[in-house]
C-alpha cells in the first residue's frame, strides 16, 4: 500500500510524463525590445509582463528580428554600420553580418538565408547571404530608404524611399528593380498581406497607409486616420502588423499616441487604442493575442489584449524604444 508522500511522487511524475504539461505549458514567450538611445535590448517576460535582462548591444539599434530557427536576433546597429547576430541561449553578441553603413531596417526572406537592409544613408538595399556572412549585392534606390518587406513567395523585395516617396519592387532572382509606386509624403514601413496580394505602405508625413494591388502595383486605397481629440498633423503612421489570418491591420500613428485597428476586408478603420507616446514599431505574439507597441519618447511597451483591444500593460524599457519582437522558448 503506497503512503501520501509515493502517491505525491507518482502523480508529480504523470503530471510531468503529460505530453501537454512538457511542450504547451513549459513552453513561453520573451520579447525583445531595441532601445535606440540607450544602446541595449531589454527583453521582457510575457507571462510575468516584466523586463527580465537588459543587453548591450551597438550603437543606436533599431530594426530588430528573430532568425526563423528561433535562435539569434538580428539588430541594425545604425551607427556601427553593421547588423549584430545576438545568441539567444547565452545573450551575447556573436557575430555580425556586412549590412553596408546606416541600416535602419531589413526583412529576412522566407527561408531564412537572406537579409534586405535599408542603407539610408547611401539610398542602397544591401542583400546579405546570412550562412555565409557576405553581401550578395546592392541595389541603389530611392532617397533615404528605410521600409523593408519581402513577399511570402521571396520573389520581389520592397524598399520605400522617405524622400522619393516611392515603394520600389525589386526582383529577389536578378535583384533588379522593376517598378516604383508613388505614395504619400515620408513612407516608413512596408509589409505584404498573408496572401501575397496586396502591399501596404505607411506614410508618416502624408498621414495615410496605401494599400497596392500586388499585381497591378496600383493604390487600391488610402487610409486615413482620425483618432478623437488629436490634431491631424499629430498622425504620423509608421509600424504596420497584419495578423496572419489576413483579417486585421494594426498601424502605428507615431505622435498621435494611439494604435489603429483596420478591418482588412472593408479597409475602414475599427477602433482606435491609445498607447504611450510616439508609438513606432509592434510585434504580435505567436498565438496573436497580445500586441507588443513601442513608444518611444515615454520609454515604455504598451501590451495590448488583441481580442479585446484594450492595453492590459505598460512596460518601461530603456529610452526610445524603437524594434521589438517575440520569441516562443521552448
Amino acid at each position: 500500500m503506497h503512503n501520501a508522500k509515493s502517491i505525491l511522487a507518482l502523480t508529480l511524475a504523470t503530471l510531468m510524463a503529460s505530453p501537454l504539461l512538457s511542450s504547451e505549458a513549459m513552453a513561453k514567450e520573451l520579447a525583445y525590445v531595441a532601445n535606440e538611445k540607450d544602446d541595449t535590448v531589454s527583453i521582457i517576460d510575457m507571462d510575468s509582463m516584466e523586463v527580465i535582462n537588459t543587453i548591450e548591444v551597438g550603437d543606436r539599434p533599431r530594426g530588430i528580428e528573430v532568425s526563423k530557427d528561433g535562435k539569434q536576433l538580428y539588430i541594425c546597429a545604425s551607427e556601427d554600420d553593421t547588423v549584430q547576430v545576438l545568441d539567444l541561449t547565452s545573450n551575447t553578441i556573436v557575430g555580425d553580418l556586412p549590412s553596408g553603413e546606416d541600416p535602419e531596417l531589413f526583412a529576412l526572406s522566407p527561408d531564412g538565408k537572406r537579409l534586405y537592409v535599408a542603407n539610408e544613408d547611401d539610398a542602397l538595399m544591401t542583400v546579405i547571404d546570412i550562412p555565409t556572412s557576405s553581401v550578395v549585392t546592392q541595389v541603389e534606390v530611392g532617397v533615404e530608404p528605410e521600409g523593408v518587406a519581402v513577399s511570402p513567395d521571396g520573389k520581389i523585395a520592397i524598399i520605400t524611399s522617405e524622400t522619393s516617396n516611392m515603394a520600389h519592387w525589386i526582383n529577389t532572382e536578378t535583384n533588379e528593380m522593376f517598378h516604383n509606386t508613388l505614395v504619400d509624403a515620408r513612407p516608413r514601413y512596408a509589409q505584404f498581406t498573408p496572401d501575397g496580394k496586396q502591399l501596404w505602405v505607411s506614410a508618416e508625413i502624408g498621414g495615410t497607409v496605401s494599400v497596392i494591388d500586388t499585381d497591378s502595383k496600383e493604390i487600391i486605397k488610402k487610409i486615413g486616420f482620425a483618432p478623437k481629440g488629436v490634431h491631424k498633423d499629430k498622425v504620423q503612421p509608421v509600424g504596420v502588423k497584419l495578423t496572419s489570418d489576413g483579417k486585421t491591420a494594426f498601424v502605428a500613428l507615431g505622435s498621435a499616441n494611439h494604435v489603429a485597428v483596420v478591418n482588412t476586408d472593408t479597409l475602414e478603420v475599427e477602433d482606435y487604442l491609445l498607447v504611450g507616446r510616439r508609438v513606432w514599431q509592434m510585434a504580435l505574439n505567436a498565438e496573436e493575442d497580445r500586441l507588443l507597441a513601442t513608444n518611444g519618447v515615454s520609454g515604455d511597451v504598451s501590451i495590448i489584449d488583441v481580442p479585446n483591444r484594450e492595453v492590459i500593460k505598460t512596460v518601461k524599457v530603456g529610452r526610445y524604444p524603437w524594434g521589438v519582437a517575440v520569441r516562443t522558448v521552448e
